[in-house]
């Protein structure tokens, strides 16, 4: 295995999942509410995107990535839909019901998956990964397929990396929250996920 190649797409990986977004504050309200397995599992739905994401990139398929380009209206409403969804329900949670609970298996899993579905509906992250790929050299780098597989590994393991920073460090406070905290913490959450939703859906009407 090429472990500078790895090297360098866990470095992208990081890099792209690092900037905080809708995806950041949903981890970060699981793992404050839910535990660290429910935050990081958040996280680990949007590293398999970004994973999903770099293959095609580095696998330059073309025909799949226009397609997501092109079809990037309709998934911008349904996942702006959506976090509004997850918004709007995140503030009306009571914190009686919230605060410190742990999932079971189902929970879990619409954990990960709701997160996988948020960012694989933000296909223009396709483009930010094709053109760091070009612009670090990285699209002749993988020519070949075990390469490809190797970057693609590596952009997980970067993406990972930083869910797992990211709930371990929320955690870490949830230790110290109690029911006053829970419920200001479902009321901002709440507010800025939505946010994030409708401006995905007013970004429609440019």
């Amino acid at each position: 295995m090429d472990t500078d190649l790895l090297l360098r797409g866990a470095a992208i990986g990081f890099s792209i999942a690092a900037p905080v977004g809708p995806i950041g504050v949903l981890c970060i309200r699981r793992t404050l509410t839910q535990g660290r397995l429910s935050g990081l599992l958040s996280g680990l739905g949007a590293a398999t995107a970004d994973a999903i994401f770099g293959c095609i990139a580095a696998f330059g398929l073309g025909v799949v990535s226009r397609f997501l380009v092109d079809q990037q209206n309709a998934l911008r409403l349904v996942g702006g839909l959506f976090l509004c969804y997850l918004g709007i329900k995140t503030l009306l949670i009571h914190p009686s019901n919230a605060e410190k609970t742990t999932l079971k298996n189902n929970g879990l899993v619409a954990a990960y998956l709701s997160t996988l579905f948020l960012t694989l509906t933000n296909p223009i992250t396709i483009l930010s990964f094709t053109a760091i790929f070009a612009g670090v050299g990285l699209a002749s780098a993988a020519g070949s397929d075990f390469s490809a597989v190797t970057l693609v590994l590596g952009v997980f393991i970067g993406s990972a990396l930083w869910w797992l920073l990211l709930s371990g460090g929320a955690g870490i406070l949830r230790t110290r929250s109690n029911p006053a905290n829970m419920r200001w913490i479902n009321r901002i959450s709440g507010l800025i996920i939505t946010g994030f939703g409708v401006y995905a859906l007013l970004s429609l009407l440019a």
